[in-house]
């Protein structure tokens, strides 16, 4: 339930928490892409996998200290500590909890290819084109959980469609003009395009069938051990977010489906024993195949914390505090506000990149982004009820509104309510 009464120091909580979003959002993306393009410290670029985990383990910091307050504050006064974390061990592994494995090993995939979109994609465009998540998991709402969109949500999915590919239109074209102009290397261009993409993919075959290869041949090393501006690729830079909102789109209903499939006679879970459940398998997939099998053999030459400095454990801090930001706007605020504060955020890294990163904003790259704003708004619009039987059909419909909204979330922004009928649950802005 939203609460809007709140205050803090005399300033409405929804206030606060939209602003904090914004910011966060905003910030997010820019350190995460200076992070991957800064100069080298002492030589070394820090691994992408060694944040990704991280970034898991601070979460499942966060959200077991707030769990473990919520169940004291229940608890009798005469409770002692070791049977309040008891009983918080017993309630992230009830049940069938192991199946949201699943959906924590997409998103730490996701988190990855985050890493790599950045390292080649400016900040601006990035930020945009990956509002195509709303797109994604539309599509697989309908295909896996039998939803129905409203023809006003698939216009508003197609404008959606039309204005990121009309961000993408000036920034390729420009690049491989200007490549052309400096080089005259075209060939040269599209055999490296060509490389890294057939990288992606052996990566993702690797990753599903094994092998035994160096860890210098894998897509991650490569990338996680220098990306300079003459190096990065847009083309690959776009597969990697187009994949990732792949992927948060399935993880996104994934979650959803199996919450729905939980036992009616289970103990109802708070969202933050979620987010625990949710961090915790995240840890596997981020350590045995991140770090131990993609980075294992660099990182046992160079260190683990190779590359690191003030700049990455800032990106990290963000990256894992962002869920606590979105709580709060699902708490004092509610979807309309947060859409506000996402696409103030898109304004804000666009100028941000203009002024750090000497992007170009161009009449296309603006109104590209104004379609795409204007689509997450109109996305967001509750159907209007049909003339007749308006009661039943307003109940109905703003449940299914509610989940629509809710799953269109990243996974660690979607806070869990007790009747699992919606699925809100806290994470960081680029999930």
């Amino acid at each position: 339930m939203i609460d809007r009464a709140a205050l803090l120091g005399g300033v409405p909580m929804k206030a606060v928490s939209l602003v904090l979003l914004t910011f966060q959002n905003s910030a997010l993306i820019l350190i995460m892409r200076y992070s991957r393009t800064m100069p080298l410290v002492n030589g070394h670029r820090f691994f992408s996998s060694t944040s990704v985990l991280l970034n898991e383990v601070i979460k499942l910091v966060i959200s077991a200290a707030v769990a473990l307050y919520d169940l004291s504050s229940n608890a009798s006064p005469n409770t002692p500590a070791t049977s309040i974390l008891s009983e918080l061990v017993t309630t992230m592994f009830a049940g069938d909890s192991w199946k949201l494995a699943i959906p924590a090993a997409l998103y730490t995939l996701q988190n990855s290819l985050q890493y790599l979109a950045v390292s080649n994609l400016d900040a601006a465009t990035f930020q945009v084109t990956y509002q195509l998540k709303i797109l994604t998991t539309a599509i697989f709402s309908v295909i896996m959980l039998g939803r129905v969109l409203s023809v006003k949500k698939w216009a508003s999915l197609g404008l959606l469609t039309l204005g990121v590919a009309i961000v993408q239109l000036p920034q390729d074209t420009a690049q491989v003009t200007i490549e052309d102009s400096k080089t005259g290397e075209e060939a040269k261009i599209g055999r490296r395009a060509l490389e890294q993409i057939g990288a992606l993919g052996s990566f993702a075959v690797r990753s599903l069938l094994g092998s035994d290869a160096p860890a210098e041949q894998h897509l991650y090393a490569r990338e996680s051990k220098s990306v300079t501006p003459e190096e990065q690729n847009r083309s690959l830079g776009l597969i990697a977010v187009l994949i990732a909102c792949a992927i948060s789109g399935l993880a996104g209903v994934t979650f959803e489906k199996i919450l729905k499939q939980s036992p009616p006679s289970q103990k109802p879970v708070s969202l933050w024993v979620r987010n625990c459940q949710l961090s915790f398998f995240s840890l596997f997939p981020a350590f045995f195949i991140g770090v131990c099998w993609v980075d294992g053999k660099e990182i046992s030459k160079i260190g683990f914390f190779a590359g690191y400095n003030f700049v990455v454990w800032t990106a990290i801090m963000f990256q894992a505090g962002g869920g606590l930001l979105v709580a709060l706007v699902i708490k004092y605020a509610d979807n309309i506000a947060k859409n506000f504060a996402t696409s103030i955020s898109i304004i804000v890294s666009a100028l941000a990149s203009a002024y750090f990163f000497e992007f170009q904003i161009t009449i296309v790259y603006m109104i590209g982004t104004a379609v795409v704003i204007a689509a997450t708004f109109l996305y967001s619009q509750p159907d209007a009820p049909p003339p007749t039987k308006t009661v039943e059909y307003e109940e109905s419909d703003i449940g299914r509104q509610s989940t629509e909204l809710e799953s269109a979330r990243p996974l660690m922004m979607q806070p869990m309510r007790s009747d699992s009928t919606e699925l809100e649950r806290p994470a960081s802005p680029t999930k």
